[in-house]
């Protein structure tokens, strides 16, 4: 028997992870699905780098020191683990308290991102954090996930969800849309998943008005509205790195949605060098499709 695909909820202490936890949590209870939380110990006990000093100091003495050395090394293993047992858990007992009845966890050493791939083939959802925007608060400057969150999008074939400081329940989204083949795939997608139904949608399109760009904002809105979405289109000038947060800011949505390649400068917003200004700038979680 297939097992249900898994949201996968990657946490790791930071303050973030509450948000993670929240955002996780409401993912599973929309799309009914099992959710996992996992952490990853990124530094292995085996790999300890231990100084050789036998040139400046006796070889008794060093025979003492590594060996000390090598005991406080596996001590702080075992805190880092007993650590992350304690995380986990607290995030099971906060998505139980929330409704989700299938939660589990686990613990991994190794990359994250690589963890994550191996994971993929069980996966639905990825939720990550690291969106960290300047004066938040004073975790402003650690982001733990900001260049993770970007090579995640890169090498993962699911959706990845990148959480926000804030936890604030979606109630409507904003897809950003280019008129390629990938952008209009992401529509197609959302409109055939139990995730975002219900919520109020606008579709935005960052680019002087002309004719055929209303054609590609059209299907775009019929596509959504025959899936039972309240959809808004707009298009907008400027540069996708601004004019879609912008939007964001004045228009009080909740979430964002894009594709993770395109053919015009959204594929650079996505993918390319602006992808960690945009998860630092944008107001709102982002979701990212292939």
């Amino acid at each position: 028997m297939t097992a249900t695909p898994k949201i996968v909820a990657c946490v790791d202490g930071t303050p973030s992870s509450r948000h993670v936890s929240d955002y996780a949590n409401w993912a599973a209870l929309r799309l009914q699905a099992p959710l996992e939380f996992l952490h990853v110990l990124q530094r292995h006990p085996e790999r300890a780098a231990v100084s050789d000093y036998s040139g400046s100091i006796g070889l008794g003495i060093q025979e003492n020191l590594l060996h000390e050395l090598g005991a406080l090394d596996e001590q702080r293993s075992k805190l880092a683990q007993q650590h992350g047992r304690a995380l986990l858990d607290g995030c099971v007992r906060r998505s139980k308290d929330a409704g989700v009845a299938d939660v589990a966890s686990l613990q991994r050493h190794g990359g994250v991102v690589e963890t994550l791939q191996d994971l993929e083939p069980e996966a639905r959802l990825f939720v990550l954090g690291g969106q960290h925007r300047a004066g938040d608060d004073k975790h402003t400057k650690h982001q733990p996930f900001g260049h993770r969150a970007e090579q995640a999008i890169r090498s993962l074939a699911r959706p990845v969800l990148i959480a926000s400081t804030h936890y604030r329940q979606p109630e409507s989204f904003v897809i950003g849309f280019d008129g390629s083949g990938t952008s209009r795939r992401v529509v197609e997608i959302v409109a055939g998943s139990s995730l975002l139904r219900g919520l109020r949608c606008h579709v935005v399109m960052v680019a002087e008005a002309n004719g055929g760009r209303q054609d590609q904002l059209s299907w775009a809105q019929d596509c959504l509205a025959a899936n039972g979405f309240d959809v808004q289109v707009r298009q907008v000038p400027g540069e996708p790195e601004t004019a879609l947060p912008a939007y964001l800011e004045g228009s009080a949505l909740d979430l964002l949605v894009m594709g993770a390649h395109g053919h015009t400068r959204i594929r650079q917003f996505i993918v390319g060098s602006t992808t960690t200004s945009l998860l630092r700038t944008s107001p709102v979680p982002v979701l990212v499709i292939r």
